[in-house]
């Protein structure tokens, strides 16, 4: 068993936008370590959102993470022989991982097109409260919902 956790590395902000949450998000769409191609890879999509609706692109970013962004979720607890689903706040560094995760897995889900089309694509969807990572949160809100009666095994 693990006898602490460890400490959490900062993250650089990115060079285009000076944004901590972009460098996120071009960390979680870097495969096998090319960070270039992935930082090119999300200026495209960036800039294809600021075509497509006229707005900061950075304004439209933020937007769709906070949406996509589950406040509650359900954790597994043992108790007794039983497994229980017990609903749980999500602290703010995971629910900006999981906003991330689910936009990005949404959009390379999406059909045809480049990836820049798709993740900007997925990026607006989000920003207006639809598409797929929205999706993806009312689900996990349900589910929190449905399980409330066990809210008094918290951890």
């Amino acid at each position: 068993m693990r006898r602490g956790t460890p400490e959490r590395r900062p993250i650089q902000p990115d060079l285009r936008y000076h944004s901590v949450t972009v460098s996120a998000m071009i960390n979680h769409v870097m495969k096998r370590g090319k960070k270039s191609l992935a930082t090119r890879l999300v200026y495209q999509a960036l800039d294809r959102i600021e075509q497509q609706t006229g707005k900061n692109p950075l304004e439209v970013f933020d937007q769709a993470l906070k949406n996509a962004a589950p406040i509650m979720e359900v954790r597994p607890r043992r108790v007794g022989g039983a497994t229980y689903q017990v609903p749980m706040e999500v602290p703010p560094h995971r629910r900006l991982t999981l906003a991330i995760r689910w936009i990005l897995e949404a959009a390379r889900q999406r059909s045809g097109k480049s990836f820049p089309e798709k993740l900007a694509a997925e990026l607006i969807d989000a920003a207006n409260e639809t598409g797929n990572a929205i999706r993806k949160r009312d689900e996990t809100h349900k589910m929190a919902e449905a399980n409330r009666a066990f809210a008094h095994f918290r951890i």
